[in-house]
Protein backbone atom coordinates (compact mmCIF):
# COMPACT_ATOMS: atom_id res chain seq x y z
CA UNK A 1 0.00 0.00 0.00
CA UNK A 2 1.55 3.61 -0.56
CA UNK A 3 0.87 6.90 1.08
CA UNK A 4 0.04 9.39 -1.37
CA UNK A 5 3.56 9.91 -2.83
CA UNK A 6 3.70 5.81 -3.45
CA UNK A 7 6.33 5.75 -0.47
CA UNK A 8 6.28 3.74 2.75
CA UNK A 9 7.67 5.84 5.94
CA UNK A 10 10.55 4.57 7.88
CA UNK A 11 8.63 5.33 10.95
CA UNK A 12 5.57 3.13 9.79
CA UNK A 13 7.58 0.06 8.67
CA UNK A 14 9.42 0.27 11.81
CA UNK A 15 6.58 -0.33 13.74
CA UNK A 16 5.81 -3.22 11.77
CA UNK A 17 2.36 -2.25 9.62
CA UNK A 18 2.17 -1.74 5.86
CA UNK A 19 -0.55 1.15 6.35
CA UNK A 20 -0.45 4.73 8.30
CA UNK A 21 -2.07 4.85 11.41
CA UNK A 22 -1.61 7.30 14.79
CA UNK A 23 -1.07 5.87 18.32
CA UNK A 24 -3.96 6.89 20.66
CA UNK A 25 -2.31 7.23 24.65
CA UNK A 26 -6.15 6.46 26.55
CA UNK A 27 -5.39 7.60 30.21
CA UNK A 28 -7.26 6.48 33.20
CA UNK A 29 -7.78 8.95 35.60
CA UNK A 30 -9.66 9.94 38.92
CA UNK A 31 -12.98 11.59 38.50
CA UNK A 32 -11.82 15.04 40.37
CA UNK A 33 -11.26 18.64 39.77
CA UNK A 34 -7.48 19.12 38.58
CA UNK A 35 -6.33 15.70 37.13
CA UNK A 36 -7.04 16.66 33.32
CA UNK A 37 -4.57 19.41 33.98
CA UNK A 38 -1.86 17.44 36.42
CA UNK A 39 -1.68 15.09 33.11
CA UNK A 40 -1.95 18.00 30.40
CA UNK A 41 0.88 19.92 32.50
CA UNK A 42 2.90 16.96 32.17
CA UNK A 43 4.39 17.85 28.30
CA UNK A 44 4.84 21.70 29.69
CA UNK A 45 8.75 22.48 28.71
CA UNK A 46 8.70 19.09 26.10
CA UNK A 47 8.78 19.43 22.52
CA UNK A 48 4.83 17.02 22.51
CA UNK A 49 2.21 18.77 21.75
CA UNK A 50 -1.24 17.84 21.91
CA UNK A 51 -2.81 17.50 18.59
CA UNK A 52 -6.29 15.83 19.38
CA UNK A 53 -7.90 15.11 23.02
CA UNK A 54 -11.46 14.02 23.88
CA UNK A 55 -12.60 12.84 27.45
CA UNK A 56 -15.05 10.27 28.62
CA UNK A 57 -15.97 10.40 32.12
CA UNK A 58 -17.97 8.80 34.63
CA UNK A 59 -19.28 9.67 38.90
CA UNK A 60 -15.68 7.11 39.24
CA UNK A 61 -13.27 8.07 36.93
CA UNK A 62 -12.27 9.46 33.00
CA UNK A 63 -10.72 8.05 30.05
CA UNK A 64 -8.72 10.58 28.36
CA UNK A 65 -7.75 10.07 25.05
CA UNK A 66 -4.61 11.91 23.47
CA UNK A 67 -3.20 11.93 20.28
CA UNK A 68 0.36 13.37 20.61
CA UNK A 69 3.02 14.68 17.74
CA UNK A 70 5.62 12.59 19.16
CA UNK A 71 4.49 9.24 20.57
CA UNK A 72 7.57 8.12 21.49
CA UNK A 73 8.66 10.93 23.41
CA UNK A 74 4.77 11.03 24.82
CA UNK A 75 4.79 7.68 26.05
CA UNK A 76 7.65 8.36 27.78
CA UNK A 77 5.86 11.27 29.67
CA UNK A 78 2.76 9.27 30.58
CA UNK A 79 5.25 6.05 31.78
CA UNK A 80 7.48 8.62 33.80
CA UNK A 81 4.56 9.55 35.61
CA UNK A 82 3.11 6.43 36.50
CA UNK A 83 -0.05 6.73 35.07
CA UNK A 84 -2.06 3.62 33.01
CA UNK A 85 -1.93 3.71 29.51
CA UNK A 86 -3.50 1.88 26.80
CA UNK A 87 -1.88 2.40 23.25
CA UNK A 88 -4.20 2.31 19.95
CA UNK A 89 -4.04 2.51 16.98
CA UNK A 90 -6.31 5.09 14.73
CA UNK A 91 -6.24 6.63 11.57
CA UNK A 92 -6.32 10.06 11.08
CA UNK A 93 -7.98 11.37 7.83
CA UNK A 94 -8.44 14.95 6.23
CA UNK A 95 -11.83 15.75 5.41
CA UNK A 96 -12.85 17.14 1.93
CA UNK A 97 -14.09 20.31 1.11
CA UNK A 98 -17.02 19.15 0.86
CA UNK A 99 -20.64 20.67 2.95
CA UNK A 100 -21.18 17.09 4.82
CA UNK A 101 -17.56 15.72 4.67
CA UNK A 102 -17.66 13.06 7.91
CA UNK A 103 -21.10 11.79 5.67
CA UNK A 104 -18.59 10.81 2.83
CA UNK A 105 -15.91 9.42 5.00
CA UNK A 106 -19.36 7.54 7.08
CA UNK A 107 -19.92 6.44 3.34
CA UNK A 108 -17.21 5.35 2.37
CA UNK A 109 -16.78 3.26 5.21
CA UNK A 110 -19.68 2.02 5.71
CA UNK A 111 -19.21 0.67 1.87
CA UNK A 112 -16.38 -1.21 2.82
CA UNK A 113 -18.27 -2.82 5.85
CA UNK A 114 -15.87 -0.74 8.37
CA UNK A 115 -17.46 0.47 12.06
CA UNK A 116 -16.68 3.26 13.12
CA UNK A 117 -15.89 2.98 17.19
CA UNK A 118 -14.37 6.55 17.94
CA UNK A 119 -13.87 9.61 16.42
CA UNK A 120 -12.77 13.35 17.67
CA UNK A 121 -11.41 16.27 15.60
CA UNK A 122 -7.74 17.00 15.44
CA UNK A 123 -6.54 20.04 17.38
CA UNK A 124 -3.47 20.50 14.47
CA UNK A 125 -4.35 20.80 10.69
CA UNK A 126 -0.58 19.88 9.21
CA UNK A 127 -2.00 20.49 5.62
CA UNK A 128 -4.48 23.47 7.10
CA UNK A 129 -7.42 21.48 6.09
CA UNK A 130 -9.80 19.94 9.07
CA UNK A 131 -9.24 15.88 10.31
CA UNK A 132 -10.60 13.69 11.90
CA UNK A 133 -8.83 10.67 14.01
CA UNK A 134 -10.91 7.77 14.16
CA UNK A 135 -10.96 4.22 15.47
CA UNK A 136 -12.18 1.84 13.26
CA UNK A 137 -12.81 -1.85 13.83
CA UNK A 138 -10.09 -2.99 10.80
CA UNK A 139 -8.02 -0.14 10.28
CA UNK A 140 -5.89 -1.90 7.40
CA UNK A 141 -9.41 -2.55 5.39
CA UNK A 142 -10.32 0.97 6.74
CA UNK A 143 -7.06 3.15 5.21
CA UNK A 144 -7.06 1.03 2.00
CA UNK A 145 -10.76 2.11 1.23
CA UNK A 146 -10.34 6.14 2.36
CA UNK A 147 -7.02 5.87 0.42
CA UNK A 148 -9.14 4.40 -3.26
CA UNK A 149 -11.54 7.30 -2.39
CA UNK A 150 -9.00 9.97 -2.70
CA UNK A 151 -8.93 11.26 1.36
CA UNK A 152 -5.73 11.96 2.57
CA UNK A 153 -4.55 9.79 5.61
CA UNK A 154 -2.44 11.71 8.32
CA UNK A 155 0.99 9.69 9.54
CA UNK A 156 2.80 11.05 12.75
CA UNK A 157 5.39 12.03 10.98
CA UNK A 158 2.95 15.30 10.00
CA UNK A 159 2.07 15.36 13.67
CA UNK A 160 5.45 16.01 14.47
CA UNK A 161 6.90 18.12 11.79
CA UNK A 162 4.01 20.58 11.82
CA UNK A 163 4.78 23.86 13.22
CA UNK A 164 2.05 25.49 15.00
CA UNK A 165 4.00 28.87 14.25
CA UNK A 166 4.69 28.94 10.98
Amino acid sequence: MSIGDGSITQDLTARGRDYPSIRQFTVFLENRVGQLMSVVRRFEGSQVRIVALTISDSTECALVRFLLSDPEAGREILERAGLAIVESDLIGVELQATNQPMLQVCTALLAAEVNITQVYPLLVRPNGRPAVALMVDNIEHATETLLAKGFHTINEDELKSFDPMS
